[in-house]
């Protein structure tokens, strides 16, 4: 297949989830790119090698030679984008979170539906075979029952004045976060039904949290989050059977690379197992993936979109709940 996407913002996870795997998949290349700074996307075209350069976004999403767009902007910018680019008919993968409310979520549904794109959120560490692993242990029972899904994601502190740090821009460790842990859960067991909230735990004063704790539950089995922006990268989950321990550690990192992975399961008797699994580059897998879904059918193009939809609505009605206790703006001590 052919696949000729522009890129909504000339940024450093496009380089990473776009251009460089792209140099691995044929037919899959990024040929245009639009900025906010118009200069800062002739920079950017020239570091890698995209041909052209747009005037802005719109002039972007209006190209009729692109297939696709990869939206990599501020959080409260994906869905404006996003909705854009599926109403001209080019499919969308957008960095997550997908969008930041249900409204939004619903407009992209209604507009994928009717010009037939596919609209699909970016999460790099979606369908790890780590996750199939856990579905069959849950499948046989092979540890008992699932009690608990504990997951800690750790990032280190963006920089001052990033959107990452600014609530008005969607800004804030859970929205950075979220996506990873629902999409775990949701493969895990599932996300329909379930009853969230969430608390922040240390909040900027210009109201981005910088660590939150959530959870949901879902036919006897809680899911917890604990997340913050902190001192190192930690990224892993811990599944608490009635006899055995799993656990899914560094399922996330930093860096560009193939990386191996293992699970860890600590048997009631005090044994330990290690599955492992082979290295996986997570931005070449999801931009291959994304290929595939576009030229597949629309049934699986909409169940993609549909899940996640399905976590935005669990993800907003967690933030909405959320109650504050901070803290202390400031206190960066460890009490893991």
């Amino acid at each position: 297949m052919w696949l000729e996407l522009g890129l909504i913002g000339a940024t450093g996870i496009a380089a990473r989830a776009v251009i460089a795997p792209s140099r691995a998949i044929s037919g899959v290349t990024a040929v245009a790119v639009a900025a906010g700074d118009p200069a800062r996307a002739r920079a950017f075209a020239q570091r890698h090698g995209v041909p052209r350069v747009h005037r802005d976004y719109a002039a972007l999403v209006a190209d009729p030679t692109l297939d696709a767009v990869y939206v990599s902007l501020h959080n409260s910018a994906h869905a404006r984008w996003a909705l854009a680019a599926a109403r001209c008919g080019k499919h969308v993968l957008v960095e997550k979170p997908l969008c930041l409310t249900t409204g939004e979520a619903a407009a992209l549904m209604a507009a994928a539906a009717e010009t037939g794109v596919l609209v699909a959120e970016a999460v790099p560490t979606a369908g790890h075979p780590w996750q199939d692993a856990v579905r069959e242990i849950l499948a046989e029972e092979r540890f008992g029952q699932l009690r608990t899904v504990t997951t800690t994601i750790e990032f280190t502190p963006p920089a001052d004045g990033g959107y990452r740090l600014r609530r008005e821009l969607g800004g804030g460790i859970f929205l950075d976060t979220a996506s990873y842990w629902l999409q775990a859960v949701q493969a895990i067991m599932g996300l329909d039904g379930v009853r969230g909230d969430g608390r922040r735990v240390r909040v900027m004063p210009g109201g981005a949290d910088l660590e939150f704790a959530a959870h949901v539950e879902r036919g006897g089995v809680r899911a917890e989050l604990a997340c913050r922006f902190g001192p190192r990268p930690v990224a892993e989950h811990e599944l608490q059977f009635t006899q055995a321990r799993v656990r899914v550690r560094a399922f996330l990192r930093p860096i560009v690379a193939a990386l191996p992975l293992n699970i860890a399961v600590r048997h009631a008797d005090g044994g330990t197992t290690i599955e492992s699994f082979p290295p996986v580059s997570y931005y070449d897998r999801q931009l291959r993936r994304f290929a595939e879904l576009v030229a597949g059918d629309g049934a699986a193009r909409t169940a993609e979109l549909a899940a996640a939809a399905q976590r935005v609505a669990v993800m907003t009605t967690i933030q909405d709940r959320a109650t504050t206790h901070q803290k202390g703006f400031g206190d960066q001590q460890d009490d893991r």
